[in-house]
């Protein structure tokens, strides 16, 4: 148990961590693609009950 905890402080040693406008910059690029993401979903999905509702109403 010892060895494997001396292991992974040696491993996280190693890691790159980003700074924080990285971070910051990453979290904006997730959030609008997300965004993005949703507003083409829900203009589909709109699309597609204005569809069945042309539809049914036949």
């Amino acid at each position: 148990m010892f060895q494997f905890l001396t292991e992974v402080k040696n491993e996280l040693a190693k890691v790159v961590w980003p700074t924080r406008s990285e971070t910051v910059k990453y979290t904006v690029i997730v959030i609008l693609f997300s965004l993005g993401v949703a507003l083409i979903l829900g203009a589909f999905d709109y699309g597609l009950l204005r569809l069945f509702t042309v539809l049914v109403s036949r």
